[in-house]
């Protein structure tokens, strides 16, 4: 009895020096996780005297939103936060749509063709037509000057399609037999029934291409001449290429103090502003994206 006791008492140490070995662990990468974000933060706001001696590592010191309003003063940048919130949402319901239209007859057991339609989205994951024909092509549809060049090119995609698949096929076939003999056909199957038991996947998918269309500046670059229709991070990357020319002169030497800190706090700013928005979306739709990464991991 008293054997027992000893080995219950040493399995309670054990697990308890693994418990406490976890949460250090877990401290120590969240910190420095946190760390590059509250130095953006205190580099932002912080005086630029204090920035350019270096004395800024972790909390901010003083309090200068200089670097902030020169971002929001900017020609056009307010119009670029709205196009890119329109370009997001827009983008985003889209895909989903896309996405989920494609994705179901190809998790049908009884669509034929699923396996030929499935390698054709494949092969586009590894072959694409080059910048130059794109170019040609979107400009012979009108995409250029037009905001649904940010819209509709980046809606279907093979990897949304095949996480979309794979989701959909480990729902029970019964619930689909079930809903034919009372009388169901696959729009209301899909609408009714597989849409509202996929909320994670379809959370997954809005989260990358709301972060995906959010993060896009290269399409903006490419195919808008027209800087009110340019999304947020083309202005931001406007902002910092000429505040980075300012601070330096013709030879390449760096003119005072206060230009070179301002490029230096111009750049947290524009981190700042830019992540702001995906911040505040992402704990609404964190529990629905984690499980349709895992269940999309383990399935496919």
């Amino acid at each position: 009895m008293a054997k027992k006791r000893k080995t219950a008492v040493k399995e309670s140490l054990t697990d308890r020096t693994f418990n406490i070995s976890l949460i250090v662990i877990l401290v120590i990468v969240n910190i420095i996780m946190l760390y590059p974000f509250i130095y953006v933060i205190s580099t932002a706001i912080s005086e630029p005297s204090e920035i350019m001696a270096g004395n800024v590592w972790l909390w901010p010191i003083g309090f200068d939103t200089k670097a902030i309003r020169q971002i929001v003063q900017f020609p056009n940048f307010l119009s670029s936060y709205k196009n890119t919130i329109i370009y997001a949402v827009c983008g985003t319901a889209m895909t989903l749509l896309m996405t989920s239209l494609t994705a179901y007859p190809l998790a049908r057991q009884n669509f034929k063709l699923k396996g030929f339609i499935a390698k054709i989205y494949l092969f586009t994951m590894f072959f694409g037509g080059g910048m130059i024909p794109t170019y040609l092509i979107y400009n012979k549809l009108g995409f250029v000057d037009n905001w649904l060049v940010m819209v509709i090119p980046g809606a279907l995609t093979a990897w949304n399609i095949i996480l979309c698949r794979t989701f959909f096929q480990g729902i029970p076939e019964s619930l689909h037999e079930s809903a034919y003999l009372d009388g169901a056909t696959d729009w209301t199957i899909l609408w009714r029934i597989v849409i509202p038991l996929s909320k994670p996947v379809l959370a997954t998918i809005a989260l990358f291409s709301m972060v995906g269309i959010w993060n896009n500046f290269f399409t903006g670059l490419l195919y808008f001449n027209k800087p009110e229709l340019f999304p947020l991070q083309l202005i931001l990357r406007t902002i910092l290429i000429n505040a980075s020319m300012n601070a330096s002169s013709a030879d390449g030497s760096f003119m005072d103090f206060a230009s070179k800190t301002s490029t230096q706090a111009l750049k947290s700013a524009s981190i700042i502003i830019s992540i702001i928005p995906i911040i505040c979306v992402y704990p609404f739709v964190q529990k629905y994206f984690v499980k349709g990464v895992m269940i999309g991991s383990v399935k496919g």
